[in-house]
């Protein structure tokens, strides 16, 4: 009979989140033992190496994403803020420069790696997948007639969000938060023919 598992799967992802954001791309397995409390051995025996590992926490990352999304477009609140929300939320673990820093070169060093390339390619085309059935139902109630077709705009608003993610990181004043939300919000007024904007 099999031992039971003493950590499970999401934990030690998150020990790996965790590592990442503290040592960015020169985090080791030792790392994510270290923080999750368990023997090196653990995480090769579950993820087989390094790359293993990144290419698990970004399939969980990609899930999560699917389901807030799912999440979002099922929702009954008004469409914009929640497409909003959803953009400002996902970068919220971010909201700290260093821990941005760390992030993002590890993005740096993930886009070098063909197989973890298109693991961010999927997780970012559920983001947009998501944000183009939230900004259809805003635009099918007339809320965005100054908008580009949904799936364009969608691409936009994700896009917008990564790059003010990346600014952010390299001149970070006031809170990552703060700024996706003036940015995000300074579209979605202009789509809407808002004259205060």
């Amino acid at each position: 009979m099999a031992r039971p598992r003493k950590i499970d799967d999401e934990a030690l992802l998150s020990a790996a989140a965790s590592a990442i954001s503290r040592y960015g791309p020169a985090f080791t397995l030792a790392d994510v033992a270290a923080e999750a409390r368990v023997a090196a051995g653990t995480l090769v025996h579950r993820f087989g190496s390094r790359h293993g590992l990144l290419a698990a926490l970004l399939a969980a990352a990609t899930a999560s994403v699917s389901r807030r999304m799912t999440a979002a477009a099922d929702s009954r609140d008004t469409a914009l803020p929640v497409a909003r929300s959803v953009l400002v939320d996902q970068y919220a673990p971010l909201d700290d420069r260093l821990t941005a820093a760390n992030n993002l070169a590890q993005l740096g060093a993930d886009l070098a790696d063909s197989d973890l390339r298109e693991r961010l390619a999927s997780m970012h085309a559920a983001v947009r997948e998501g944000l183009c059935t939230l900004l259809e139902r805003a635009a099918a109630r007339g809320e965005l007639p100054g908008a580009p077709p949904p799936g364009v705009a969608a691409r936009i608003l994700a896009a917008a969000a990564d790059g003010t993610a990346l600014h952010w990181s390299a001149r970070p004043a006031g809170s990552l938060r703060e700024r996706l939300t003036a940015d995000i919000d300074a579209i979605l007024a202009g789509w809407q023919g808002k004259e205060d904007r």
